[in-house]
């Protein structure tokens, strides 16, 4: 519902969001969430280098910006140890997505059960962020 129980319009509905990352050297995170993660790039600003990009894959989306040396990547787990993940993307299949995965790159968790009641594992990036990608566990997953 919109403001004061009004119907909201299809055009405020929102779709998505795409997390923002801090990244020391925007080549290499490219060619990670591309070879590796299977992402596409849907805009690129290469002036003066490249220095900021909008990537997805599917329906997800992350901001990708290097700043410089005196603005550094900041993942959660670095901040705080408790604070694990820096986006959580929602997958029908972890199995077959943790699959694809290992096949281009380590785990940095195993696909598992864990103990917030989710399916799934963690992938690692070059500066440290961490992608859980899992959904909530069903009965079948025992």
């Amino acid at each position: 519902m919109g403001k004061r129980g009004e119907p909201m319009t299809a055009d405020a509905h929102l779709r998505s969001i795409a997390p923002f990352f801090i990244v020391s050297n925007l080549t290499r995170s490219l060619a990670f969430y591309k070879e590796v993660l299977g992402f596409s790039v849907r805009v690129a600003v290469p002036e003066p280098e490249p220095f900021f990009a909008l990537i997805y894959r599917d329906d997800v989306e992350l901001s990708l910006k290097e700043i410089g040396p005196e603005v550094p990547p900041q993942p959660n787990h670095r901040r705080h140890e408790w604070a694990k993940w820096d986006a959580s993307v929602f997958t029908g299949d972890p199995d077959a997505l943790a699959e694809e995965f290992s096949q281009k790159t380590g785990l940095r968790t195993e696909l598992a059960n864990t103990d917030d009641g989710l399916r799934g594992f963690e992938v690692e990036d070059p500066d440290g962020y961490v992608l859980f990608f899992g959904r909530p566990l069903t009965a079948a997953d025992g």
